[in-house]
């Protein structure tokens, strides 16, 4: 039989286990930080007594994310990824939202479309390791936590999405790893980056094309000679070219899907989503 509960700390091992076997990047800090910004609404499924899958909400004011998606192997085809699907999404229902989002695999991407999720557009996932830099950081500064507030806003102008909670925790995080390109008080861009267990992930990365170059060499300055994960949008051709030129490589695609009021980023200036848990 199958049932869904709330996931808990407790059931932090096993997300690391189904994580592990999808090859994905999460750390145990990404399941502390998922359940520490939606409390309520991260579950569990378990078929008599065993635990199965995941899948993980986040509530952004109108626009909710729904991530981590995962079902053992030898359980899926049991209806186990619908029905963990149905209950976040009754639970999104419950919260107000109007348009529910997340970036799909292609293993994931019928289940999605047969539950009324259109497409948007397409991430290439960029991978390799980022090569020596001698170059000053060329106007690309740290964050200052002050200077948060301005980000979340500049976040929000560019996503139609109210990501402040999500951007103050990865800056609770890793406040080293936030850098900023500015004119006077105008903010020109920021990126930001988390390790991971098989890379480091670069992202979220707002930038105008001005000043998306010295950011991303801010981030090769901070992470020379280590593994690094960039979700590029394939329609945005300067911050492919920027990554391109950087020698990473496209490895993997994900689909941005979207159910609901539609939310319609600025391309030209997403360079790069925050990965696939919360765009």
């Amino acid at each position: 039989m199958l049932t869904i509960r709330a996931f808990t700390v407790a059931d932090i091992p096993f997300g690391m286990e189904l994580k592990q076997q999808a090859g994905w990047n999460q750390l145990e800090s990404d399941w502390q930080r998922y359940l520490a910004l939606e409390p309520t609404g991260c579950y569990l499924a378990e078929w008599d007594g065993r635990p199965v899958g995941t899948v993980t909400t986040c509530v952004f004011g109108r626009v909710a994310w729904i991530a981590m998606m995962l079902v053992e192997a030898l359980y899926r085809r049991k209806g186990i990824g619908r029905a963990l699907m149905m209950h976040a999404l009754t639970y999104l229902t419950s919260r107000g939202v109007r348009t529910v989002r997340l970036d799909a695999t292609p293993l994931g991407q019928p289940l999605y479309e047969k539950l009324g999720f259109g497409h948007q557009f397409q991430l290439a996932r960029y991978e390799g390791i980022l090569p020596q830099i001698n170059a000053p950081l060329a106007r690309a500064t740290r964050v200052e936590r002050g200077q948060l507030a301005d980000l979340i806003r500049y976040d929000a102008e560019i996503t139609e999405t109210e990501r402040g909670k999500m951007l103050e925790r990865l800056y609770t995080e890793n406040p080293n790893t936030f850098y900023q390109v500015r004119n006077g008080n105008q903010i020109e861009g920021f990126l930001t980056a988390r390790p991971g267990s098989n890379a480091w992930q670069i992202g979220p990365f707002l930038s105008t094309a001005d000043a998306g170059e010295r950011l991303l060499a801010a981030a090769r300055h901070r992470l020379a000679g280590r593994r690094v994960f960039i979700d590029v949008p394939v329609a945005n051709a300067g911050a492919t070219a920027w990554v391109q030129r950087m020698g990473l490589s496209a490895v993997r695609y994900l689909l941005r899907m979207c159910r609901g009021e539609p939310v319609v980023e600025d391309i030209d200036r997403l360079c790069a989503s925050s990965g696939p848990e919360k765009g």
